[in-house]
């Protein structure tokens, strides 16, 4: 029994390393075409590893950081997808992957449309995996947030220089959405979404920002420990504080959002922006 044991463990190894070293070019292709899910040889390969998937897992990860360090994110690209088949109930994995498939490789990629397919795989990843094995989980609701505000949003000086075809891509998703009716693959509840337009004041649910309040507002639900709850409404009200740039109305629903945050955290920075954000909108 011992020597099946080793001999299965070989069996697993080998394949997981023909599979992670494959040339990035392949590698990439094979996460555009499915990110998460696992085909009928990773599945077999990782339970072959049996007891040993903890190693296994310490091996992929030095891999991974060697590959980040050498700035080969195709490569990195699938190796990470090996991590979410053996930490599934990891967040850090899945933030990890979806970080790299949003902002790593797809500033690679030549064309705007290329750009937002690897962007779009990034989120469907933490939206429709990751939070489906970790649905309680305020880090992933966090990236998901700073996702929707940063990358596909836009909001921030280093802005994506393709970040009108990712307005315009997620316009269509919502828009099919809206004419059917069906928000299923969006992950998105209408009735959530009312919630998000009582507290904070009707929103363009077309514009990434919109989605930023509803997983910032869906990840506080579940926030415990002082730290996530911070990090949610910070989502949230730096949200709602550029949504205010264009939009006035917004404004008073921002200061409660500051307010919230500061007496939850009463630290002088906050105090400082609180304070200041009333000053400039007359509150």
């Amino acid at each position: 029994m011992k020597k099946a044991a080793v001999i299965a463990m070989l069996l697993a190894c080998a394949g997981g390393a023909w599979w992670i070293q494959r040339d990035g070019v392949a590698a990439a292709r094979e996460v555009s075409r499915s990110v998460a899910a696992p085909s009928p040889a990773a599945e077999m390969i990782v339970a072959g590893l049996g007891g040993f998937r903890g190693i296994a897992s310490e091996v992929v990860w030095f891999r991974a950081d060697r590959l980040q360090a050498d700035g080969k994110y195709g490569e990195l690209a699938q190796l990470s997808t090996w991590l979410t088949y053996l930490e599934p109930h990891t967040p850090e994995v899945w933030s990890y992957t979806a970080w790299n498939l949003a902002y790593n490789v797809s500033v690679m990629m030549p064309t705007p449309a290329d750009r937002w397919r690897w962007v779009a795989a990034g989120l469907r990843l933490l939206r429709d995996d990751g939070l489906s094995f970790n649905p309680a989980n305020p880090e992933l609701y966090r990236e998901l947030a700073w996702l929707f505000l940063f990358k596909i949003g836009g909001m921030g000086s280093g802005q994506d220089s393709a970040v009108g075809c990712y307005h315009a891509e997620w316009k269509k998703l919502v828009e099919a959405a809206q004419a059917s009716g069906d928000w299923t693959a969006l992950k998105m509840e209408p009735e959530k979404m009312r919630a998000v337009d009582e507290a904070y004041g009707k929103q363009d649910w077309t514009h990434p920002y919109a989605s930023a309040l509803y997983w910032g507002r869906e990840g506080l639900s579940v926030a415990t420990k002082p730290q996530h709850r911070q990090e949610m409404r910070q989502a949230i009200y730096l949200t709602l504080m550029v949504e205010t740039r264009s939009d006035p109305r917004f404004a008073a629903a921002t200061l409660r959002e500051l307010e919230a945050a500061y007496r939850e955290d009463p630290n002088p920075g906050l105090l400082e922006m609180k304070e200041k954000f009333r000053s400039q909108h007359g509150l």
